[in-house]
């Protein structure tokens, strides 16, 4: 019994030491807190897959690099029917993802609709904004929001500017005199291209005191060629070769797949060349690299990694964010055979229209 007292008193008294030195005797060193949650990331892609070679790689590619740089969790989800929008988006709801990537206009009645039933995830969507109801819309069903949507970042591009310096580029390597442009569908998304297209060759002219004409669009009467769809291979073939007969020898076609007809027709007649856009068509339609003089590039990548850096940081907010020539969201491909004058006018027309000197309108 006297050994248990003795051994007792050691303790108390080495407890009341501890103590007066600022430290605890019974209890335990607090545990290191865990480190922080990282931010998880997911992409729903539309029906043309990860690795289309267009906006669904290419929003994979900035979830990719914030994965390497930022240190975040990425995962994508495949849609193969638009059945699978929402039920994607709702799947990375219920495994509570921080931010919700899709990916074009067809998912955005579904993301608006999610993003309202869930007001605590952050989403962006590429190539797409609200308020997108217009006065027939209805919310919900044909349109995704009549207001802006506090968590949800629209991601969009100023693509004249892009456009602009490929109707410089086209205007300079013309050897008819002419060069055109045509659309899928009369939408502000396909004319912005057309616009900033023919800015682009009237400011080449105003400087060189040419006159290349553009085929296809007037700015001034806001109307120009339209296959109506975006799809039709025959559309882009029939279209490039009637503006060749037209005396055209470079095209902008403003309208998906349907672009890659008119590729063919010009490779096959070696009457043309194409100016892509939206991404590098030298790799996403390489068996026509022969005929591609260049391409306007959204650069979705850096979008969508500015975006998922922003939620990690805490500065995500709903809106619109617009990729441009100077915050690296918008570019142009290099231009085939270019000379050494040319791609300096470029990069001089280019630093003009970021410093404002130079209107793409």
């Amino acid at each position: 019994m006297k050994k248990f007292y003795s051994i007792l008193a050691i303790l108390v008294i080495a407890s009341m030491a501890l103590t007066a030195c600022g430290g605890t005797a019974a209890t335990p060193a607090p545990a290191t807190e865990a480190a922080a949650a990282k931010l998880k990331v997911g992409e729903v892609t539309d029906m043309g897959g990860i690795d289309d070679k267009s906006f669904n790689a290419g929003a994979y590619a900035g979830v990719e690099k914030a994965v390497a740089e930022l240190g975040v969790d990425g995962k994508y989800l495949e849609s193969t029917q638009q059945s699978d929008y929402a039920k994607n988006i709702q799947q990375l709801v219920t495994e509570k993802t921080d931010l919700i990537v899709t990916v074009g206009f067809l998912l955005g009645v579904d993301t608006a609709k999610a993003a309202k039933a869930n007001p605590d995830t952050k989403f962006a969507i590429v190539d797409y904004a609200y308020p997108d109801c217009g006065p027939d819309g209805k919310e919900g069903e044909t349109c995704g929001s009549a207001s802006e949507i506090p968590n949800v970042l629209g991601l969009t591009f100023q693509t004249n500017e892009a456009a602009f310096l490929a109707g410089y580029a086209a205007a300079a390597s013309t050897t008819t005199g002419k060069v055109a442009t045509f659309g899928g569908i009369n939408i502000p998304t396909v004319t912005i291209f057309m616009e900033g297209f023919e800015a682009g060759v009237k400011y080449y002219n105003a400087q060189k005191g040419t006159s290349v004409e553009v085929l296809g669009w007037d700015s001034a009467a806001k109307d120009g060629s339209f296959t109506g769809n975006f799809d039709s291979t025959d559309d882009g073939r029939s279209f490039a070769e009637s503006f060749v007969q037209e005396g055209a020898d470079i095209i902008m076609p403003v309208a998906g797949p349907v672009g890659l007809g008119s590729a063919a027709y010009c490779q096959e007649s070696k009457a043309c060349k194409i100016i892509g856009v939206d991404v590098d068509w030298t790799v996403s339609a390489s068996e026509y690299k022969d005929v591609i003089l260049t391409s306007v590039l959204k650069n979705v990548n850096v979008a969508v990694f500015d975006t998922i850096k922003a939620a990690q940081d805490g500065s995500f907010k709903g809106g619109m964010y617009v990729g441009t020539l100077s915050n690296g969201g918008l570019g142009l491909a290099d231009v085939a055979g270019a000379s050494d004058e040319l791609k300096g006018e470029l990069e001089t027309v280019k630093k003009g229209i970021i410093d404002g000197s130079i209107s793409v309108k």
